[in-house]
């Protein structure tokens, strides 16, 4: 009998779709339970280098909860390109500007910095309402 490690295929994964809901929940814990299901780390098939993760609605972005001074404390930079053109944005501001964007963000940076995390971000859909357009998709609801 071999024995060996399996490492899984791309064709070996079934993309189930599943949805969030974030109502209340703060968000690093929502964030890092999106983060897994994205990368796959619930599926016994778990391989590093392959997507075998499902699809994931988060719903109700905007009544996400932060634990702390941290609405005016987290800060978020970006730079206009221009000499001197940094940006900052509180969480405060964000969420009332974007609260999808806040979400999108705390998941962005608990996914791989490569290709493959680039390609896992896509497999995100955060909305700040309850409804969403992916109902053909026959999600399943996951409680955290």
């Amino acid at each position: 009998m071999k024995k060996y490690t399996y490492s899984a295929k791309r064709s070996d994964n079934k993309e189930n779709w599943c949805v969030i809901d974030a109502k209340d929940k703060v968000l690093g814990r929502v964030a890092s339970e999106v983060a897994a299901r994205i990368r796959g780390k619930h599926n016994p098939l778990f391989t590093p280098h392959v997507d075998t993760g499902d699809w994931v609605i988060v719903l109700n972005a905007d009544k996400v909860k932060l634990t702390g001074n941290k609405w005016t404390q987290k800060t978020y930079y970006r730079h206009t390109g221009y000499m001197g053109g940094i940006r900052a944005t509180t969480a405060k501001e964000l969420l009332e500007k974007k609260p999808e964007e806040l979400v999108k963000k705390a998941v962005r940076g608990m996914l791989p910095k490569n290709r493959l995390g680039r390609k896992l971000n896509t497999k995100l859909f955060v909305y700040a309402g309850e409804d969403h357009p992916h109902a053909a998709q026959k999600p399943e609801v996951v409680k955290i």
